[in-house]
């Protein structure tokens, strides 16, 4: 290891005197997760099916996050239904969209039909994140050999004296008390910027974005305007991701810019909106202090090396993705279920430490190259369209070249950007759907 990786070993084995000292609860189990979205809660869910011991760390005292990924995805769906949930994701307020529509310059354009992927799920739903892991903690909670610990924050790992293996994460709850809790593999889950990701001294491949998202939410119009999920105007792009009550939204704006932003005042903000979508310049006056407008800075980048021994790092622990396409949910579920396949064969076996550190070495060849390919293109998109200054990608009326390739080009594209939107460049199924006795 380099000198960095030196520095949190000796970090570590300091932690782990200081809560010797401290008399820190202790807990053993299989697997300890560091983190509590979907990569976190669904893996934990599917280790507890299958019988492992499972610790899941959250530093929050809920789900409850009003800015995260609402994007379910058909092969997220298909999970769902594998896991014998469809019955109570489907009784949680959603919205689905068989067809993803933009407004560009004022022309709808119907983008994405999923009506081309095969049945049951052809469609995207638009459901609260947060409803999404209360579904699935709720369904684990089931299993005596799942344990959730809310308001629990992971602020190291442990490492083993002499050869530095992880073997567990030291965490601090609330109160301030100490928790130690002991496992056969660590698995990062605790998101982009992951307490332990930065103890294990990963390094990434950043990839330079110009943009970053004011995230604000908007009444519906009184009018009504059919779901749409972004506009695309001469001086701005706004996402507009329709919930049940209200539509959740967000401005590209120029990265770094967001206090120059705030500089310029409100109404400036609402007239850049309004520029994206007259439709919705009613609603948008509804915004009236900054406190309702929260700054999501767009990052991308993925670790070169996912797994050292004794460790894993999944979802955006693993790689952060850009908000373009909306599957952040599903490329974080997705390393969850290619993890759970690797892992459970080799926990039920027994687990030598050897194997464990092979199968965290496979899941990174299973997910590497799908999440390369992703980012690949969301960079793509950033270059393309910026924050939507100066941009004029369709004029209204359209030309007649541009009514042509709408309507010779799209009836070709819709279906293979139904299917990479939709399943990502390699899906995952579940080997095993096991269901162990509930509590």
């Amino acid at each position: 290891m380099g000198d960095g990786a030196q520095g949190d070993e000796a970090q570590s084995d300091a932690a782990q005197e200081d809560t010797r000292d401290d008399a820190a609860a202790v807990i053993a189990t299989r697997v300890c997760i560091a983190g509590g979205g979907p990569a976190g809660v669904m893996l934990g869910l599917l280790l507890a099916r299958a019988g492992i011991d499972v610790v899941v760390l959250e530093k929050h005292a809920d789900f409850f996050r009003d800015f995260r990924g609402d994007t379910v995805h058909p092969s997220t769906l298909n999970l769902i239904d594998q896991l014998g949930l469809r019955a109570a994701f489907d009784a949680i307020p959603h919205t689905p969209l068989p067809k993803l529509d933009v407004v560009v310059n004022g022309v709808r354009v119907h983008a994405i039909d999923f009506s081309s992927l095969p049945r049951p799920n052809r469609q995207v739903t638009l459901m609260p994140q947060w409803d999404l892991l209360d579904l699935l903690a709720a369904e684990a909670s089931t299993s005596p050999h799942f344990d959730l610990r809310m308001g629990v924050e992971v602020v190291d790992v442990l490492r083993r004296p002499g050869d530095g293996r992880v073997v567990g994460a030291l965490a601090r709850a609330a109160d301030g008390s100490t928790l130690r809790v002991e496992a056969d593999l660590t698995v990062a889950a605790d998101g982009r910027d992951s307490t332990v990701r930065r103890s294990l001294g990963l390094p990434a491949q950043q990839y330079g974005v110009p943009v970053d998202v004011a995230w604000f939410r908007l009444d519906r119009p009184p009018q009504g305007v059919p779901d749409t999920l972004g506009y695309l105007g001469a001086s701005a792009i706004l996402i507009t991701i329709p919930r049940p009550e209200y539509l959740q939204c967000g401005l590209l704006i120029e990265k770094g810019s967001f206090e120059t932003l705030r500089r310029e005042g409100l109404a400036a903000f609402r007239a850049r909106v309004a520029s994206a979508s007259p439709r919705l310049a009613q609603v948008a006056e509804g915004l009236t202090d900054w406190s309702q407008i929260k700054l999501l800075a767009v990052q991308l980048d993925r670790l070169e090396s996912w797994s050292v021994p004794g460790a894993l790092c999944i979802g955006d622990a693993a790689h952060a993705m850009s908000p373009v396409f909306g599957v952040g949910i599903n490329y974080a579920v997705q390393d969850a279920v290619a993890t759970a396949n690797r892992l459970i064969p080799v926990l039920g076996a027994g687990g030598m430490p050897r194997a464990i550190d092979a199968a965290a070495r496979a899941v990174q060849r299973r997910r590497e190259r799908p999440t390369a390919l992703m980012q690949r293109m969301q960079r793509g998109v950033h270059r393309v369209l910026g924050t939507g200054a100066g941009l004029r990608v369709l004029h209204n009326p359209p030309t007649a070249v541009e009514r042509a390739v709408l309507r010779v080009l799209l009836p070709v594209i819709r279906p293979v950007a139904a299917r990479l939107v939709g399943y990502g460049f390699r899906p995952e199924r579940l080997r095993v759907v096991a269901r162990p006795a509930r509590r």
